[in-house]
Order: C-alpha cells, then sequence, then structure tokens
C-alpha cells in the first residue's frame, strides 16, 4: 500500500520520493466533518483510491494499470444535490436531481481518480465528487486534488488497489 500525502499549506503532493505541485480547493481545506456541498473546501483526511475514469479520445488506460477503470460517456455524472437518494454516487444522464456531468470541454475531467470520501453510506450534503483529476490554467478546484496532465500520466501507473490519498 503506498500513501499520496497532500500538503494543503504549501500545495504539494509527495508520492514515495516525488514531491509534485498541486492544487486544491479555491476555499482552501476544511475538517472532513465541516465539508458541505458547494463550499469549494477540499477535506482533511485519508481517503482510499477507488477507480480511474477515463474521457475517450482524449486520455486511455494503459498496458499494466493496476487500479480499476472505465470509460465515460456523455451519459455519465455524479449526483450533487443532497436531496437525491443517489447522492456522491454516479449517474446516468439525464437524471431528475442536479448532477456534474463528467464530460467536459476543458481537460479537468480527462482522467479521473475518485477518492472515497463521503462514499460508504454517504451524508447528504457532506460534499461530493472528491476526485483527484487534471490541474487546468492553475485553478482552484471545487474541493478536489489536481495536478497537470504529464505528472498524472507517469503517476498513474504506480497507483493499485489499497492506496490511500491524505490530505493534510
Amino acid at each position: 500500500m503506498s500513501v499520496l500525502r497532500v500538503d494543503t499549506a504549501v500545495l504539494t503532493l509527495t508520492f514515495n520520493q516525488d514531491v509534485i505541485n498541486c492544487t486544491i480547493g479555491r476555499s482552501g481545506p476544511c475538517e472532513a466533518e465541516q465539508k458541505r456541498e458547494g463550499d469549494g473546501r477540499t477535506p482533511l483526511g485519508t481517503w482510499p483510491i477507488r477507480t480511474v475514469l477515463f474521457h475517450p479520445g482524449r486520455s486511455a488506460p494503459f498496458h499494466g494499470l493496476k487500479l480499476p477503470w472505465r470509460w465515460i460517456g456523455p451519459q455519465d455524472g455524479w449526483s450533487d444535490d443532497p436531496a437525491d437518494p443517489s447522492y456522491n454516487r454516479p449517474v446516468r444522464l439525464p437524471h431528475p436531481f442536479s448532477a456534474e456531468t463528467l464530460i467536459r470541454d476543458d481537460p479537468l475531467y480527462d482522467i479521473i481518480i475518485t477518492l472515497g470520501h463521503n462514499d460508504s453510506q454517504p451524508i447528504a450534503g457532506q460534499g461530493s465528487a472528491i476526485f483527484f483529476h487534471i490541474c487546468y490554467e492553475n485553478r482552484g478546484t471545487e474541493g478536489c486534488v489536481a495536478i497537470d496532465r504529464a505528472t498524472m500520466d507517469s503517476l498513474l501507473p504506480k497507483l493499485a488497489p489499497g492506496d490511500l490519498m491524505t490530505i493534510v
């Protein structure tokens, strides 16, 4: 098991001996219990790395990828509505509740690594879609952790089931 450590004070991600620049939520970090839907804050804590989602034509799994993965398409969304019984879960679009579209015009979601924040019996309103994804124009995220594409491409082959992301 490996741990990716995100230091929110200096905006770095450390993996083995590599120290990588990263971005976090536009409103900074918060304790996980204080995370609220739409607040733009990154929840502190240790989160399991779950799966990888690839945008066809912009990214692809490579031979030897150890993490589980799947393609995303225009029908793929992620519920961000606390009133939705499927809150903080992948959903099919169109969806009767509010949901984030996973196919985007910008490169943010060309590769999405889903993190296990608020996903085991999600608590409505305590944050959804906390991902590890591609950074775009060094902008703060909606609460996710993001790195540049070249670094993501080199890091992804090193990750395996059971790995964790610790955000401090």
